[in-house]
């Protein structure tokens, strides 16, 4: 690996599944005077850093918050200026992801967004479906409540067809009805600017996920802060809801 590690990471103890909460582009801008979009834009810049190293190290998956259901109450320019960084993310990005192996999967109601967005993110996972590398999981137009709510409509379709009875419903089924089918859970979770809340991002998936709240912008989030928050996931014991053994 090129990337030189700015923390004391054990490259044997990844974690598995990284969720980034990238908060803090608008106070970012703010304190730039800047206008919010320029924030925005600051915010995707430091984001190609993040998915490149976490390729290079071996991540398994890592999934970012882009956009919520809540965000759409933004003021009309923020919005318009966060679809049209997906457009041109996607389009300046998706060359060097394929080409790395990394595979995209959008997490949300892709049918809720503007048809070019739509567009772009499903051929997103069209191109890059067989790849095998790392698991890219960009959350837009998304919301945890949703997500869940969708899994037991699905479900309940399943039982009303006679493919499953009420009693066959497990943790498990529920879990390959979600988005992130297949993925591991969270075992990481990462929110940026010092709030300390999961804003209904993951809320299954993060069950017993690690928490690292750095006070760090996001657009002021490089790779030393990243894999401190890598070496601090390493310094915890995970536990389970289980009790901790008399050597701990």
């Amino acid at each position: 690996m090129s990337t030189p590690l700015y923390a004391p990471i054990d490259l044997q103890r990844l974690p598995r599944h990284v969720a980034i909460i990238m908060d803090g582009n608008g106070r970012w801008a703010q304190q730039h005077k800047l206008k919010i979009a320029l924030g925005h834009r600051a915010g995707t810049e430091a984001l190609r850093d993040i998915i490149r190293n976490s390729s290079d190290l071996g991540i398994g998956a890592l999934t970012l918050y882009a956009f919520s259901t809540e965000n759409w109450t933004r003021s009309l320019a923020e919005v318009e200026a966060l679809m049209q960084l997906i457009l041109d993310f996607f389009h300046s990005e998706i060359d060097e992801l394929h080409e790395k192996n990394v595979r995209i999967t959008i997490l949300g109601d892709k049918d809720g967004l503007p048809e070019k967005q739509r567009d772009a993110l499903m051929e997103a996972e069209r191109r890059t479906l067989a790849n095998t590398g790392l698991r890219l999981n960009i959350a837009i137009n998304y919301g945890s409540r949703a997500e869940l709510a969708r899994a037991a409509r699905l479900l309940a379709q399943d039982v009303q067809n006679g493919l499953l009875q009420p009693g066959e419903i497990t943790e498990e089924r529920l879990s390959q009805r979600l988005y992130t089918a297949g993925l591991p859970d969270v075992d990481l979770l990462i929110r940026t600017s010092g709030e300390m809340r999961l804003s209904n991002f993951l809320l299954w998936q993060c069950s017993y996920a690690e928490f690292v709240f750095p006070t760090v912008l996001w657009p002021d989030f490089d790779l030393k802060q990243y894999h401190a928050c890598i070496a601090e996931f390493q310094s915890r014991k995970r536990r389970f809801g289980r009790r901790p053994t008399d050597d701990e």
